[in-house]
């Protein structure tokens, strides 16, 4: 089987001109795609198109590791030399993305409460698939976290209400927390349909 699962992620969010929304969409789709999951290192690759935050797109590609990125196969591909299109993992329907920084002194408290306390609080809420953090090797904000859903409306249950506010350690943190403008985004995954 092959794997679908890395290290690394590569996120690209954008806003498009509605002129030209339809012949962006339809080459993102049809071509860009398909170029990128030719790269040895791309494993899987989802679009989504916001619900509510933004900026509107998001294009999420799994990667073996960072250094994909680095990769002489990659940089000729950007360059735009033509590959199949072969995607063989079916991204989760619906997304939603924190991008977050968090001051230097509360560093390593955010990422013990986040790992242990926060993010296992929202994997018991139905419809919640699973959730990831990465960090950035490059560019800001320096952390983010990927929540995979089963439907949009996930974040709007009471269950995910109780996560949220559920114990004293949330209430501590929460005001060291800095999320990006547009985040928490939530996403519809358009790609592939």
């Amino acid at each position: 089987m092959a794997k679908t699962r890395g290290t690394g992620l590569l996120m690209a969010w954008m806003d498009i001109d509605p002129v030209y929304e339809d012949e962006f969409n339809r080459w993102y789709n049809e071509e860009h795609i398909g170029r990128l999951l030719a790269v040895p290192g791309f494993l899987s690759a989802g679009r989504y198109v916001a619900l509510r935050g933004g900026p509107k797109y998001l294009a999420m590609y799994e990667l073996e590791d960072h250094n994909v990125l680095r990769s002489a196969a990659f940089l000729d591909t950007v360059r735009y030399q033509p590959s199949p299109i072969d995607n063989t993992m079916s991204p989760a329907p619906f997304l939603q993305m924190g991008r977050i920084d968090i001051a230097a002194a509360m560093e390593e408290e955010f990422n013990d409460w986040y790992n242990t306390n926060y993010i296992p609080g929202y994997l018991t809420v139905p419809g919640c698939i699973r959730a990831r953090r990465y960090l950035a090797v490059e560019g800001q904000p320096k952390y983010l976290t990927v929540y995979e859903f089963e439907n949009s409306g996930v974040p709007d249950t009471p269950e995910w209400a109780r996560a949220r506010s559920g114990n004293p350690w949330n209430a501590r943190m929460r005001p060291h927390v800095r999320l990006d403008e547009g985040s928490p985004a939530v996403f519809r995954r358009i790609y592939p349909a």
